[in-house]
Order: structure tokens, then sequence, then C-alpha cells
């Protein structure tokens, strides 16, 4: 028993500050036994308006994730899943790999990103072609259709939403969303991917994935499942889409 509440597992949740989704997507799938402490990274300057400003939003990431991963080492998890993506794209396939190396040589602990994540799920529902949405600004969808060409997919279409701040991710609703999924969802793409852990996508993509009839993978959903599966918990479960109800 890890402690009462994640007598299964105790996942630290690696988060930049302006984020409000991660935790509320992980918490929602309901798991008995499966707890959460998130680190936060510290974000001053939440701008990301031009490329220029993601870059340096990336440099706030970057000095602060060692503060954030001190302090979820102090819940003793037995994981760490990390709750922001651009990062984990950046580099391609070698520049997630370097990531997560040294993430598991700071921490002893097996880790979880996710670009890892959405790589393994679109294997896993056995999509080749597909096309992706973000929150973010052109160089870092760049980033994204990078790894995932090395990764051995082919990306029809990337979409950026650009949005200004950090917070602004999280205030995407629903409607703009279904727009960008259909703009998205040409002839031959097997599947949707989105990436932006602060984007709200979950809910809606279980909805998409049922109107279309193709898997629309949304990374925290992606992230989630990844982790459980990598760390030997293999429940079924209901309402959030294919991936966790199939594989």
């Amino acid at each position: 028993m890890t402690n009462v509440v994640g007598t299964r597992a105790v996942f630290g949740v690696i988060v930049p500050s302006t984020n409000t989704v991660v935790e509320h997507d992980y918490w929602r799938a309901g798991l008995p036994g499966i707890a959460y402490r998130a680190g936060s990274m510290y974000i001053p300057n939440p701008v990301m308006g031009d490329d220029a400003d993601f870059e340096a939003l990336l440099g706030q990431i970057r000095a602060s994730i060692d503060t954030a991963v001190r302090d979820v080492l102090t819940a003793e998890p037995d994981r760490m899943v990390m709750g922001m993506s651009a990062e984990t794209f950046w580099g391609g396939v070698e520049g997630n790999a370097a990531f997560e190396r040294r993430l598991r040589e700071r921490t002893g602990l097996p880790v979880t990103t996710g670009a890892s994540s959405c790589r393994a799920a679109l294997r896993a529902l056995g999509c080749r072609r597909i096309a992706v949405f973000s929150p973010y600004q052109p160089i870092a969808d760049r980033e994204v259709g990078r790894f995932f060409t090395e990764a051995g997919f082919d990306v029809a279409a990337i979409t950026g939403l650009r949005c200004p701040t950090a917070m602004d991710i999280a205030r995407v609703g629903d409607e703009r969303l279904r727009q960008v999924v259909a703009d998205l969802d040409a002839p031959g793409v097997e599947a949707i991917v989105q990436v932006g852990t602060n984007l709200s996508f979950v809910n809606l993509a279980v909805q998409l994935e049922s109107e279309l009839g193709k898997p629309v993978v949304a990374i925290n959903t992606a992230t989630l499942w990844h982790a459980l599966r990598e760390h030997g918990v293999d429940d079924r479960v209901e309402g959030l889409g294919a991936l966790l109800r199939e594989h």
C-alpha cells in the first residue's frame, strides 16, 4: 500500500502554475486506489502571443521544473507524469527521450510524458495518418510535427490556436474546438490528436470520436492511459473514449 488514498499508485504530476485542467481530467477518471500529487512550475509571465514569447515561456518552465519535481518527491510518488506537453515534443523523438532520461535520473522513478503517450496511444489504436491541433504558436507546432513524423506517423495537418497567454488555453470553448476538428477531418485522416494539456478537450473528444467514427485522442487521456498501463494498472474505464475502454 502506497498510502490510504493511493493504495495502488501515487503519480507525481508536474504542471505549469497556470494549468487548471490536468488534475481535473485525471481525477475525473475515478480510478480507485490511484492518487495524484501535483508540483507546479512557476510561470511569472504567461504571455505566449508569438514565437519569441513561446520560447520565453518554455524558458520559465525549464527554470522552475527542478523545484516542482523537488516538491512532488516529498510525497514519495511511484511515477512521475509530465502534465505539460510542449517541452516533451521539443527536439523530436530524441529530444523527448533525453527529457525522460533527465527526469528519471533526477527522480529515480519511471516517467510518463505526453509525447511518448500519444505515440503509444496511436500505435495501440492502429492509426498512422493523423491530424493534430494545439493551443500553440507555429514554433511549437513545428516541433510537434517533427516528433510525430520521426515517430513514423504521416501528419496530414497541424493547426495551432495561437492562444495569447497560457491561461487563455483553458478558456477555449467547445464550439471553436469542434470547428477546428471539422477542418482537420479530411479524407484519409485516421485519427485526430490534441496536444496542450491546459486545453479542456477530454469530454468533447469522446463525443467527437462517436460522431466521426474514428479515434480522437486528447493528450490528458493518453497520458493518464499510458501512465496506468506502464504501471501495470489495466482498469478499463467507460466514458473516456476507446483508448481507456479497450486498450
